[in-house]
């Protein structure tokens, strides 16, 4: 096995700042604004928004079905042509451009914006995987679920600063306010451009295969490296089982991100100051379930930490669809005044720890358990089996929404989640390290 090097503090900031920009994509575009924007003034099929979101889903599930596609393939390129940042600096100019693009969508121009998420979503989980692959040569196996967990924090702090702003100058998604809403785009574009400079510049590739030009003929060597890693699955049985449980716990998550805030919108009926103090909510709880799990991940291991990150989930999910009945028992037994908005909020502070914790413990647990040799081709699974869990989820609460409503179809998630726990069961923690240990 190759030796892993302990990185300095100023690399690891480095890569933890490619989460603390690409935030700006997933909270702007994709769960606070654009989204909303696209179903409800773009689109505009009121009042139940059936066609919207189902476009939306569709849009989403076509840009990970690319990622699923891909991934794994361009991560042994990755890991054979030593190409690691130059994948990543790629996927990200690709996002930054085609989110700036969004700007010229108005309402109406369906397509246009359905052909921009699609690619700017593709471009974005790509890059997911390919910023991941660098996980395993930042520390000790100790200390990756520290790591990871730093990542997502300050991702949300990311997300908290750029949408704050947005929220804060840019004011409701309505037809009246699209003009300055249409900015969002430019504004996701711009923040993740600069806010990943540092990455670029002191993340090092890690020592792993030849430096090759990237040219066609490296995709056969790839295809023979992706031959080998699927031959050799039965090595890794643990890999192999938290590659299930993430199957479908990403497939929860994803509609989570995906629709969330079009829940508030179209099923609480939230005010705009509730909205934004449920994006508040959410961050920084997010963030405080990323630092608090990650380090939970160093005392209780990975396989617990993740298992309860789980069952966490699906407290937060009953709490989402019971939140009329949970308001009407509050003020029947306790005399009170609440809002359903109010109580919504408490849902919100559950998805929130829950959200920040499950992906940043599950991201270390892969890099626990992948050989260094292979690392961005088994996050690249880690990236297909995440987006094909995307697919499954979100194109799945799409046809439910269309056919019993949206509150009625989130019910789905919670089914996700119990399913998750269940190849947990056999994960050896060890001996997976072990595996991995050998594999290199």
């Amino acid at each position: 096995m190759i030796e892993t090097r302990k990185a300095r503090k100023r690399e690891i900031f480095g890569w933890c700042m490619f989460d603390f920009a690409n935030q700006a994509y997933t909270l702007l575009i994709i769960t606070v604004i654009f989204g909303d924007l696209y179903t409800r003034i773009i689109v505009a099929d009121a009042p139940d928004y059936r066609l919207g979101n189902l476009l939306w889903s569709l849009a989403l599930c076509l840009s990970y079905l690319l990622v699923v596609l891909t991934a794994p393939l361009l991560g042994a390129i990755m890991d054979h042509a030593r190409a690691k940042k130059r994948m990543l600096f790629a996927s990200y100019l690709v996002t930054v451009a085609t989110t700036a693009l969004l700007y010229f969508v108005a309402p109406g121009q369906i397509w246009l914006g359905f052909a921009l998420i699609v690619v700017s979503n593709t471009a974005y989980a790509a890059g997911e995987s390919f910023i991941a692959s660098f996980l395993p040569f930042l520390g000790d196996t100790s200390e990756l679920g520290r790591i990871s967990g730093l990542g997502w924090a300050l991702g949300y702090a990311g997300g908290l600063l750029s949408a704050g702003f947005v929220l804060l100058f840019l004011g409701e998604v309505s037809a009246e306010n699209f003009e300055r809403m249409r900015w969002v785009g430019p504004f996701a574009a711009a923040f993740f451009l600069v806010a990943a400079i540092p990455t670029f510049l002191w993340l090092r590739e890690p020592a792993i295969g030849n430096r090759r030009p990237l040219r066609l003929d490296l995709a056969r060597a790839g295809y023979g490296r992706l031959l080998q890693t699927l031959r050799s699955v039965g090595d890794f049985p643990d890999l192999a089982r938290l590659f299930l449980s993430i199957l479908f716990a990403m497939a929860g998550v994803s509609v989570i991100i995906a629709f969330s805030f079009i829940y508030g919108a179209q099923v609480i009926g939230w005010s705009e100051s509730t909205r934004n103090l449920m994006f508040i909510v959410v961050q920084v709880t997010a963030l405080a379930g990323a630092l608090l799990f990650g380090t939970l991940q160093g005392r209780l291991g990975g396989r617990l930490t993740y298992a309860l990150t789980l069952l966490l989930w699906i407290a937060a999910i009953l709490a989402i669809h019971a939140v009329e009945a949970m308001t009407a028992a509050l003020n029947a037994t306790f005399a009170l005044t609440l809002s359903v908005e109010q109580v919504f909020l408490f849902a919100g502070v559950l998805s929130g720890l829950s959200l920040g914790s499950s992906q940043s413990v599950g991201r270390a647990l892969v890099g626990m358990f992948a050989p260094e040799s292979r690392a961005a081709e088994l996050f690249g699974f880690w990236g297909l089996f995440s987006k094909l869990a995307a697919i499954f989820g979100i194109f799945g609460v799409g046809l439910l929404q269309w056919l019993f409503g949206l509150q009625g179809a989130v019910l789905f998630c919670v089914l996700l989640f119990a399913a998750a726990l269940v190849p947990l069961a056999g994960i050896d923690e060890a001996r997976g390290i072990r595996a991995a240990q050998r594999g290199g």
